[in-house]
Order: C-alpha cells, then structure tokens, then sequence
C-alpha cells in the first residue's frame, strides 16, 4: 500500500487544482485569516518567483518568513534566511499550510562544553592535555 498524503479528505493534486477560495473553506482559521487578507508585496514577488522557477526546479532564495506554504511549492527546494545564512527547504506535502519559518531555526541548539583556560580560578589547575 503506498502512502499518500492527504489533507482533510483531499490529496496534495487535488489540492493543487484548487482555488484559492476552494482552499481557504478547507483551512484552518489562522490560515484562512491570511489568505483572506491577500499577500504582501514581498509574498507576491516569492509566488511570482515560484511560478517561473517550478517548472525548471531550480533553487529559490527568500527573506520571505512568514508565507503559508502552497500546495503549488511541493517539490521545490526553497532557501529561508534565518538571520545568518539560507537554509535550504525541501517542500514536502504534510508542510502544506505551514509557514516557511518553521522549517529554518533561527538559532542553534546550545550545548555546555569544557570550561574555558583561566574561565574560574580552579581552572587553572586542570591539566591541558
């Protein structure tokens, strides 16, 4: 039995061939509220780049965080600053009506190490190797 994606009763191709009204009815209300209210400009411009790049599967590059994922970007590798650098998303179907940001942390997990040489004055008696 092969695995399919489907959300709320629909695969990702029916969704895919949905309007965007057909879409907001079967999302959640965060969601909905977004789409409702339109895109940004910034969003705008990003669609447009997915339009012209979707059939070439290149990489798109984007400051972009806050924009709901599309049935329409499954499949493409989108690349979401995080602060620092572009961290490249591989658009899978269950990030469906997800945000980009959720997908590239902003900040590293942090992890306790050795103490530093000289960080308190017992240090100074560990033995450096």
């Amino acid at each position: 039995m092969v695995d399919t994606y489907i959300f709320r009763g629909k695969t990702i191709e029916q969704l895919k061939s949905m309007s965007t009204e057909e879409l907001i009815k079967i999302t959640n209300a965060d969601t909905r509220h977004v789409l409702k209210k339109g895109f940004s400009p910034e969003e705008k411009i990003l669609l447009k780049k997915i339009e012209k790049r979707a059939k070439a599967k290149k990489s798109i590059k984007t400051h972009v965080r806050e924009m709901i994922i599309l049935p329409s970007f499954v499949g493409l590798t989108i690349g979401v600053h995080n602060g620092k650098e572009f961290v490249p998303v591989e658009i899978k179907p269950n990030m469906v009506f997800h945000r980009l940001g959720e997908y590239a942390l902003t900040t590293k997990q942090v992890r306790p190490g050795a103490p530093g040489l000289r960080a308190t004055r017992s240090s100074g008696f560990v033995p450096i190797k």
